[in-house]
């Protein structure tokens, strides 16, 4: 679904656990996250190093999708 909404001329972020899934469907702009039944957080942090870590998150997703990219990037750290 991630390239056909490309394809309509919106870019789109796929976040993710698993990379090389989302290489394998074709996402153009990955961003890696946690875990995956956690992937936007992680339990053990206290309330407020986990917003500080999804806030991260959400900031990298939104650099990706403001981002010109040529084929498939991953937007690690």
């Amino acid at each position: 679904m991630v390239k056909e909404i490309e394809r309509a001329g919106l870019p789109v972020v796929h976040m993710c656990t698993v990379v090389p899934i989302s290489l394998t469907v074709g996402a153009n702009r990955i961003v890696p996250t946690i875990a995956i039944p956690h992937p936007l957080g992680d339990p053990k942090l206290d309330k407020e190093e986990e917003k500080a870590l999804r806030r991260k998150l959400v900031r990298k997703a939104l650099d990706a999708l403001t981002t010109e990219v040529d084929g498939q990037t991953v937007f690690e750290d």
